[in-house]
């Protein structure tokens, strides 16, 4: 089995607010076998000096759509599946090349990308899916329009972020089934949202009802709920149903904040795509409609961001980018950090996503037994959160399962 042995590795993690002294750690097969002060060099091991560089585990992307190809979200669900399939392949590349050695898919990727990933078939993240986001007739998975009665045809496509159902019967099947076809948590749309055409900001994305029961189902299933939300009013019933991943956030007041963090829920904030929307949107063909209601969400969000902090809500690292702007995926640290202190802004990419993904020890540290999923840094990103992107300019080296995926000059 090949071994690594990293030596002069100044380590940063999200735990602490300089990195170490220098390391040494031993990479054996996928994993990493040993992290100590001084560790003489197996025999067969390859060398990899890392004087002047920092290593960090590889970063983790709490919400991202691997097959949002497009950011017209109702033409992307009318692609050929082999089209946003081949498609999707080069998204996640780019992904590992900025440095993301694992991605959340919360809405459309399925299990056939995952074992496609796993196996090297697509040279990506990890991924860990939700498989279909459910959403009720007429919510943020509807892209039917207003003039179209007829059935959602095209929700089966690998282009759809997610499949509707109505009543209590409708939503346990619908998360069985998902839970079923390999999701490992369920997503819900429990908001308005901007890219769907009949469903405003302030729409309540099905009953309480229909909310305790997909909760049910997930809990049942040693699970959890994942959900679309935007207004306070949204956010404060979905914890009381006992959702607990809470996506996006931006209209969140300081009450649910707090009674979301008593609650033992997670944020997963996603402001650099409402930015980047406010930006590019209309010229990547998105509707009138979607674009109207951008600004309703993003002038909240560096508010949101405060007032979770200060309420001691934790907040994973997302993004939620669509189409093209995929490439903007690393400019989300540099948003927090405008807000945020820089080592909670890592830790959100790190410890606190791989709690989030249920992947504690595993993903998000260098430990003995963890995968050695790391990266390379130019510089301490704890003093510049800026090195983190650039479509991995400033990483010289990036490691997913062992295997070296980048690997430039710089590095001895």
């Amino acid at each position: 089995m090949a071994l690594i042995h990293l030596i002069n590795a100044r380590i940063v993690d999200g735990t602490a607010a300089e990195p170490t002294e220098p390391m040494c750690v031993i990479v054996e097969g996928d994993r990493i076998r040993e992290v100590s002060s001084f560790a003489p060099p197996p025999g067969d091991a390859t060398v990899i000096d890392l004087v002047g560089k920092t290593l960090m585990p590889g970063l983790i992307d709490c919400h991202v759509h691997i097959v949002a190809v497009s950011a017209n979200l109702g033409e992307n669900a009318s692609l050929p599946d082999s089209l946003v399939a081949t498609r999707s392949a080069k998204v996640q590349h780019e992904m590992l090349m900025r440095g993301f050695t694992t991605v959340r898919d919360v809405g459309g990727a399925d299990h056939g990308q995952v074992v496609a990933s796993d196996e090297g078939t697509v040279i990506g993240p990890r991924l860990i899916i939700s498989g279909k986001a459910l959403s009720q007739t007429g919510g943020h998975c509807d892209f039917r329009g207003r003039f179209n009665a007829g059935p959602n045809v095209f929700e089966t496509r690998l282009g759809a972020l997610g499949r509707l159902c109505d009543g209590v019967p409708e939503i346990r099947r619908a998360a069985r089934e998902e839970i079923k076809a390999g999701a490992t948590f369920v997503k819900i749309m429990a908001n308005g949202g901007v890219a769907s055409p009949t469903d405003p900001i302030h729409f309540l994305g099905f009953s309480r009802e229909e909310l305790l029961a997909v909760v049910e189902e997930a809990q049942d299933a040693g699970t959890y709920v994942s959900a679309h939300l935007y207004t306070d009013v949204a956010i404060r019933r979905a914890v009381e149903c006992g959702v607990h991943s809470l996506e996006h956030c931006n209209l969140i007041q300081s009450e649910t904040a707090a009674f979301a963090a008593d609650r033992g829920a997670i944020a997963v904030p996603t402001l650099v795509t409402y930015d980047k929307l406010s930006e590019e949107a209309a010229s990547l063909g998105m509707p009138p409609a979607s674009l109207a209601k951008i600004d309703t969400v993003r002038l909240a969000g560096m508010e949101s961001l405060d007032i979770m902090h200060k309420a001691g809500l934790p907040m994973a690292y997302g993004t939620d980018l669509l189409g093209a702007m995929h490439r903007h995926q690393s400019e989300e640290f540099v948003i927090r950090g405008r807000v945020l202190p820089s080592q909670e802004v890592i830790h959100s990419a790190l410890g606190l996503a791989a709690k989030l993904c249920r992947w504690e020890g595993k993903i998000g540290v260098i430990t003995p037994g963890a995968y050695a999923d790391l990266i390379v840094v130019d510089g301490n990103p704890l003093a510049d959160l800026s090195l983190l992107t650039g479509q991995g300019r400033h990483m010289p080296l990036i490691m997913k399962g062992g295997e070296i995926v980048k690997r430039d000059s710089a590095v001895g």
